[in-house]
């Protein structure tokens, strides 16, 4: 009798586990999908709020780089405007010649132009969070460098100019 009841006993209780644990197992499940539906909404919704922020910064960038190129063709304009020389000879053959020369750009012009170039792009890739930031913080320092070691270069150009 003890046996049997014992028996009984066990048979339903593994029954009730059996039954129990498939119920736990859905339950725990039907609650976590509801929890991911819920982030889902909110990190669709943060999706959509960064991909707009990505075209406004994109937008930034791209007026940034208009605007560089709107300078960087001010200035080779005012550069490149021709010098007229006039050139007068004492022979009575000659005739007065005009000639049209062009002014070459310093080697502090040209460092400034190609440092600008060189830091705008690598402060746009170093300054992954603001690009723009970065290229323009990059440009000045890499114009200002540039400009350095071409005014370097010129003097040494003067001087080697002044020996001769």
């Amino acid at each position: 009798m003890v046996i049997e009841s014992t028996n009984k006993t066990l048979k339903l209780y593994v029954m009730k586990m059996i039954f129990l644990i498939p119920v736990l197992a859905l339950s725990m499940l039907s609650c976590k999908d509801n929890a991911n539906k819920a982030m889902t909404f909110e990190d669709e919704q943060q999706a959509a709020i960064d991909s707009m922020e990505m075209v406004v910064e994109q937008q930034k960038i791209e007026l940034e780089k208009q605007r560089v190129i709107d300078s960087m063709k001010l200035v080779s304009a005012q550069q490149a405007k021709p010098t007229v020389v006039h050139h007068t000879t004492t022979t009575q053959a000659a005739a007065p010649q005009t000639a049209e020369e062009k002014k070459k750009w310093s080697s502090a012009a040209k460092g400034a132009v190609i440092g600008a170039g060189v830091g705008a792009v690598s402060g746009a890739i170093i300054n992954k969070k603001k690009p723009a930031q970065g290229a323009v913080v990059g440009g000045l320092i890499g114009a200002g460098a540039g400009a350095g070691t071409g005014a370097i270069i010129d003097n040494e150009k003067k001087k080697k100019q002044n020996k001769e």
